[in-house]
């Protein structure tokens, strides 16, 4: 049977890290497949950036991400996965607890922490610290996208019926069962997410997932009180922050445990006690505490969106691209889901970020038109702008606006000129996360969809307008030709570097 490409890939990007067995784990994103390295010495950088299908290669601590597109990135990290005899997202030998480990692993961990001064500078730990916060949701993004796609077409539904535009006795049923989808990601959402971080801590999955569930606070006639307020508590009370927290001290809590407790009595003493401790802690001061964060981070954004509305809407617009570059884009999502589970139902960072996005499908159409002539290079753009149209812009910025330096930075100026028309319109919300681009439409609540349309479009038209007239490169504009019957070399943009 003939190789397919994913399998080509996920053979040529083992061979260029040092092998199956210099992988501690593979996981992937919509458009990354992300690897744990173990030893970083035996990564060959820049073979790997030229694999013929790989559009960059980001380099986060001792984390690889290998931009490969969306749809293959699933693809690409489940033969690596298949090759290594693991299943997807599983540890590949490795102790998550660092302090037991052998003492080959740990010459070997010692050896891996050797970095270049560059990989110095990106490991910190506040680097380090949202990098796992990151890897929580990673894993929930292809629910976030269904989840919100299908509320949204109930919301449209919704609407429709209110208006008296359809028959609710026969789309009434209809809305409801849509709602049942949304909800199943929704209603229970701390749970998968206390067993997502119980697994990047390094603490029992069920464990965390039973402990995110306290926040529920499901008990009959409950009538609990905040010990700093004297309200009572409510259910959810803290959101992800508090689930966050909470799971990450159920990690301390059983690994501190199974140091003393003796192995014949280990699955009785640890998980009951952990789960008392950390379960009282979580109910009478982790969720008091972390509600009183969360109203606060949601209040903080509200008001700074309010006061500063274009301004701000323009500086969000602006900078957000640098950060879908280095991969930290993932950390956003906390702070977007506590706005959506506030009282406004939505998150108003979202379609303001978005606007990124556009402004760098705008950069990329006046690359289009102006560099005509490059027939490599508009090629590539052809290929990765309906990804881009749809909000999935790691194919533009690392085949396209980055490599040529001037065009990321108008890009950003599009984001920002978006932003700004968001931000200056105000009220412009989500009601999930995953899609952006024009994907983010149906999710668009409040009547407010032709708000974000006309960011888009401003952000459209600025990147095109910011890159034609002062983000082109000369040399982007010399003539080439594309090799053979219409394919491309691997790496077409190597000049321009």
């Amino acid at each position: 049977m003939a190789e397919t490409k994913e399998q080509q890939l996920a053979r040529d990007i083992y061979k260029n890290i040092g092998g199956a067995g210099n992988a501690d784990k593979v996981y992937n994103c919509m458009t990354r497949v992300r690897i744990d390295i173990r030893d970083d010495s035996r990564v060959n950088l820049e073979d790997l950036k030229k694999i013929n299908g790989v559009m960059g290669v980001v380099e986060d601590g001792n984390t690889l991400q290998v931009v490969v597109g969306p749809g293959t990135a699933a693809k690409v990290a489940n033969e690596m996965a298949k090759s290594s005899n693991v299943q997807q997202g599983e540890q590949m030998n490795v102790n998550m607890d660092k302090e037991l480990t052998s003492g080959r692993e740990e010459a070997e961990r010692k050896a891996a922490a050797t970095k270049s001064e560059q990989q110095k500078k990106n490991n910190t730990p506040f680097k380090r610290a949202l990098k796992s916060i990151a890897s929580i949701f990673v894993p929930l993004i292809p629910a976030f996208v269904g989840a919100g796609i299908i509320g949204g077409i109930a919301s449209i539904i919704q609407n429709l019926m209110t208006a008296g535009s359809i028959d609710p006795e026969f789309w009434g049923n209809i809305f409801q069962v849509l709602k049942i989808l949304q909800n199943g990601l929704f209603a229970y959402l701390n749970i998968y997410i206390g067993i997502n971080a119980a697994r990047v801590f390094g603490a029992t999955p069920g464990l965390g997932g039973v402990i995110a569930g306290v926040t529920y606070l499901n008990a009959p006639e409950l009538s609990l009180t905040n010990i700093f307020t004297g309200d009572p508590l409510t259910p959810g009370q803290g959101g992800v922050i508090g689930v966050i927290i909470a799971v990450y001290l159920l990690s301390i809590m059983e690994k501190n445990l199974r140091k003393v407790i003796p192995d014949s009595i280990d699955i009785i003493v640890t998980p009951t006690v952990s789960l008392l401790v950390v379960g009282l802690l979580t109910i009478f001061f982790i969720m008091p505490v972390a509600g009183f964060i969360s109203t606060s981070l949601v209040g903080a954004v509200n008001w700074v969106l309010e006061v500063g509305g274009a301004i701000s809407g323009f500086i969000l617009g602006a900078t957000f691209l640098p950060l879908v570059m280095f991969g930290l884009h993932q950390i956003l999502t906390p702070v977007h889901i506590t706005m959506i589970e506030s009282a406004a139902g939505k998150t108003l960072l979202l379609p303001i970020l978005a606007m990124a996005g556009a402004g760098q499908v705008g950069a990329s159409i006046a690359l289009w038109v102006k560099c005509r002539r490059n027939k490599q290079l508009t090629n590539i753009i052809k290929g990765s702008l309906p990804v881009g149209i749809l909000g999935i812009g790691e194919p533009l910025i690392y085949a396209v606006t980055l490599p040529l330096g001037r065009p990321f930075i108008t890009a950003c100026i599009g984001g920002g000129i978006g932003g700004a028309v968001i931000g200056g319109i105000g009220n412009i919300g989500a009601t999930a996360i995953g899609p952006s681009g024009v994907a983010l439409i149906p999710l668009i609540p409040d009547g407010m969809w032709w708000g974000y349309v006309l960011g888009l479009l401003a952000a459209y038209l600025g990147g095109f307008l910011a890159t034609y007239f002062f983000g082109v490169p000369k040399e982007a504009m010399e003539p080439t030709e594309l090799d053979g019957a219409g394919s491309q070399p691997s790496n077409p943009l190597a000049d321009f570097q």
